[in-house]
């Protein structure tokens, strides 16, 4: 059983699918490990840690390889490489790309996406929209600091004070309360809001303050299942003026609001951003799905009349030896699911729920149900 681990070729992505550590955990499960010459430079890993690790350094190691582990999606480029049959695993962001998603049907390999792990207990080590989207909210604050003019904690001196920021953290996922904890270490005025009431709590233990209308319609604003219901437009209306009111007070904004497979909410206005003072941050953590800022540019920092709003993209490859840490991780859980102990071969259970909410394709065909094309 071979286990390849390509370096990724996506602009801007410099987290790699595997480390040292998990390395020597596929040696351990009978796996061969083959490691891309270079794949694990940017994040500050050499070929010599993967080699000491118990890995072969190869030049093609997708030739052969019974199990593909990549952070991105394959592309035609790469899938050319690959052997009919082979699993390939990775963050495949399969909303709205078709394509990709017939190509790698076509390339006969069955691919898995992370992404789609269901919330269940078993899976929780295998989260890798949690264990990134922690990373990036950490990173999303630190990109604030690094772009605001002042210091974040209040500081008093011989020649005057400092005042504290203030910084506002919209939707409390895990982003978001990641945020909100290292805004407060770093000694922030934390406010924070989201439509969900269950994590007002959440909010409060961290020490920060929940902004919310809260009135009979926001208490029942969450589903059976934890997820947030749709508010009505009087509701919405009240939110957003709360909103734009508070956010005129704001040092700091952090936007974390996401919904697989749709374009990002709108939160904040262009004209709630020209409210802001001079000098003011806003970081739009959803700006690859259009953004929940106006005025957002992917890839860079704008500037809107003095006020900055930072609209990196991979937000957690900016972190990215502490990503490429818990994302090998999450991949070993899951492969661990895949190989069957006694023969140390590849043994996919099909009918494994884990299985069925990942797996996009099989046998040249797309498989999962969300993604079939359309008139099949």
């Amino acid at each position: 059983m071979k286990i390849a681990i390509p370096k990724e070729i996506a602009a801007g992505e410099p987290r790699v699918a595997a480390v040292p550590d998990t390395v020597k955990k596929f040696k351990a499960l009978g796996a061969e490990v083959l490691v891309e010459a270079g794949a694990g430079v940017s994040s500050g890993i050499l070929d010599s840690d993967y080699e000491a690790a118990g890995a072969a350094i190869s030049a093609d190691p997708v030739k052969d390889a019974d199990i593909v582990l990549k952070v991105r999606r394959p592309e035609a480029s790469e899938l050319g490489k690959y052997k009919r049959g082979a699993l390939a695993i990775a963050i495949m962001d399969p909303y709205g790309n078709d394509a990709a998603l017939k190509a790698m049907a076509d390339a006969g390999v069955a691919a898995f996406a992370m992404e789609l792990m269901p919330r269940i207990t078993r899976a929780q080590v295998m989260d890798v929209l949690s264990s990134q989207a922690n990373l990036a909210g950490y990173r999303a604050v630190i990109e604030a600091a690094e772009a605001f003019g002042r210091a974040f904690p209040m500081m008093m001196t011989a020649a005057g004070t400092v005042p504290a920021a203030k910084v506002f953290v919209m939707g409390v996922g895990v982003a978001g309360l990641q945020a909100i904890a290292t805004a407060r270490r770093l000694g922030a005025i934390v406010t924070a809001t989201d439509v969900r009431p269950a994590v007002k709590e959440q909010v409060e233990s961290l020490g920060a303050k929940f902004i919310a209308v809260e009135d009979e319609e926001f208490k029942q604003a969450e589903t059976a299942g934890g997820y947030a219901k749709e508010m009505s437009k009087d509701y919405q209306a009240k939110q957003a003026a709360l909103t734009a009111e508070h956010i005129k007070k704001q040092d700091i904004v952090i936007t974390t609001a996401l919904i697989p497979g749709r374009p990002a909410p709108r939160l904040v206005s262009a004209e709630m951003v020209k409210s802001m003072k001079p000098g003011s941050v806003l970081v739009d953590l959803a700006v690859e799905r259009g953004g929940n800022v106006e005025g957002v540019k992917a890839g860079e920092v704008a500037d809107v009349g003095g006020i900055k709003i930072v609209g990196f993209t991979n937000v957690a490859g900016r972190v990215a030896a502490s990503a490429s840490g818990l994302y090998a991780k999450n991949l070993l859980a899951f492969v661990e699911t895949l190989i069957d102990k006694e023969t140390k071969a590849v043994a996919v259970k099909w009918d494994d729920e884990l299985v069925k909410a990942t797996a996009l394709t099989r046998d040249g065909a797309v498989i999962h149900p969300n993604f079939q094309p359309k008139g099949a």
